[in-house]
């Protein structure tokens, strides 16, 4: 789960962490009020769960209080990434003296919360690990011992010489680290983190993720979600038994199991093609969830061509193959699909689909193939 810098910047600002005054805005009448209220130099900012607002404009300085509605007509109704901008934050600007980024996350090889930092803050992070990755500080945190004052002080000096830096930041760090452990989190960055010209260390932006599996027991975090149109449809999918994750393919990808899920998806990319889901229909043999499963693969623009691979155990091909007649009958589908069956009761599953001139291939690498061919004919 995904929270919106406005939320992050108030969890920070609840463990005593700097952050700038600001005020959350869905109208331009807001923007205007909040500008006034604020009374100096601003910055509004779109609040969408997607990186780069900057490079998209969602991001604008304003000095006065006309600047800042101006800005606020600009940015609200903007599309970022295929997210249209609902609200902006009108925040203090502060005069920047040096920019850091600084971040924890887990980190699986060493099995701890790995804790991460960098002088080249007020980027995207991503893009300093490819470009000069000996600038990330990484350094993880024992879980028995947590971010000890030692540590804390020890990461600090990674990043500032003057005491009275080494001392605010490293304040900042051990609550970062609390954070990270009272909330469940799977991200807490601050980027950047920066020296104001009165020489004070100020957090002016955040992004915060969670442990979808630990909302139960973090309710003031879960009633802070707001999901996107893809995570609404991921959520959709969970309540009619499937698993369901949107990718950057054209390949829309049906399959029962997620283990054959990664593999097909793993076979696409071999062969040169982009899978456009992961989508796991599971183990029953549940004809609606093949109908369920297609609505999902149609409501995405992007899918040029379905590729249904099932090898029958627990499901069986005859269900699937019913369940998609049902849906091809349903559903208006207008791409090409590619089907292979294969296991229990593959023999009536083709013969049902063959009843309906459905193409079929006999091997996952067939199917790959034949679906990129068909995407590549487009």
């Amino acid at each position: 789960m995904k929270i919106h810098e406005y939320q992050a910047r108030q969890i920070f600002r609840d463990y005593a962490i700097p952050v700038p005054d600001s005020i959350l805005c869905h109208t331009i009448e807001e923007v205007e009020q909040a500008a006034k209220e604020l009374n100096r130099m601003v910055v509004v900012k779109a609040q969408v769960l997607v990186g780069g607002r900057g490079k998209a404009g969602g991001v604008k300085l304003a000095k006065t209080v006309e600047a800042a509605v101006e800005a606020g007509t600009k940015i609200l109704g903007m599309d970022i990434k295929g997210c249209t901008v609902e609200k902006v934050l009108v925040a203090d600007a502060v005069e920047i003296v040096k920019e850091y980024y600084v971040g924890l996350t887990i980190d699986r090889n060493t099995k701890s919360v790995l804790f991460m930092a960098s002088a080249e803050g007020g980027v995207e992070i991503e893009e300093v690990a490819k470009t000069n990755p000996d600038a990330i500080h990484k350094i993880p945190i024992d879980p028995d011992l947590g971010m000890t004052d030692f540590m804390a002080r020890k990461i600090a000096y990674k990043l500032f010489s003057d005491i009275a830096m080494v001392k605010q930041a490293t304040d900042i760090f051990k609550k970062m680290y609390q954070i990270f452990i009272d909330t469940d989190a799977s991200i807490v960055e601050i980027n950047p983190l920066v020296i104001t010209d009165g020489g004070k260390i100020t957090a002016i932006d955040g992004k915060m993720n969670f442990d979808d599996n630990a909302l139960y027991r973090q309710p003031a975090i879960e009633a802070m979600n707001e999901p996107d149109e893809d995570e609404k449809k991921e959520l959709a999918a969970k309540d009619s038994g499937l698993t369901y994750i949107r990718l950057d393919g054209n390949i829309g990808c049906m399959v029962n199991g997620a283990g054959l899920a990664m593999a097909t998806m793993d076979v696409i990319k071999h062969y040169g093609g982009q899978p456009a889901n992961f989508l796991d229909i599971g183990g029953s043999s549940n004809p609606q969830k093949v109908i369920d499963a297609m609505n999902l693969l149609m409501l995405d623009k992007n899918v040029k061509v379905i590729m249904i691979n099932i090898f029958g155990g627990i499901t069986r091909c005859d269900d699937v193959a019913k369940g998609l007649v049902t849906a091809l009958h349903q559903l208006k589908v207008e791409i090409p699909i590619v089907i292979r069956l294969s296991g229990t009761n593959a023999e009536e599953g083709l013969r049902i689909i063959a009843e309906h001139n459905l193409p079929t291939v006999g091997s996952l690498s067939e199917a790959a193939q034949e679906a990129i061919r068909l995407v590549n004919s487009l």
